[in-house]
């Protein structure tokens, strides 16, 4: 099992995979060391976002990305939080499957 820095490696690859290269490199740039105070600020953005994804400019996609931003830099939300994403991972998957059999 995947745990810790490793597995939000994994996701982060995932995300900076499916979004436009210009934020993929954003995300990049924002992950390094040197970036703590601008990395909290930009992850407390993205999570407050998520709360308020029933508003149109917001959406749900807002707060993993802010969580996994912040677990970058807590340890102790790394395992819960890759814990939740491995769940939704699986939920994801497993409904894909259910849409395409029907």
């Amino acid at each position: 099992m995947v745990s810790g820095i490793v597995g939000l490696n994994r996701y982060f690859a995932l995300i900076e995979r499916r979004v436009p290269t210009k934020v993929g490199t954003f995300i990049r740039w924002l992950r390094g060391p040197s970036k703590f105070w601008i990395r909290v600020i930009v992850a407390g953005i993205l999570i407050l976002g998520g709360v308020f994804s029933f508003l149109p400019l917001f959406g749900l996609w807002m707060l993993p990305l802010g969580l996994l931003l912040i677990a970058q830099d807590m340890p102790i939300l790394q395992k819960p939080l890759l814990a939740m994403l491995r769940w939704i991972e699986l939920k994801w998957k497993w409904l894909r499957r259910r849409f395409r059999a029907s």
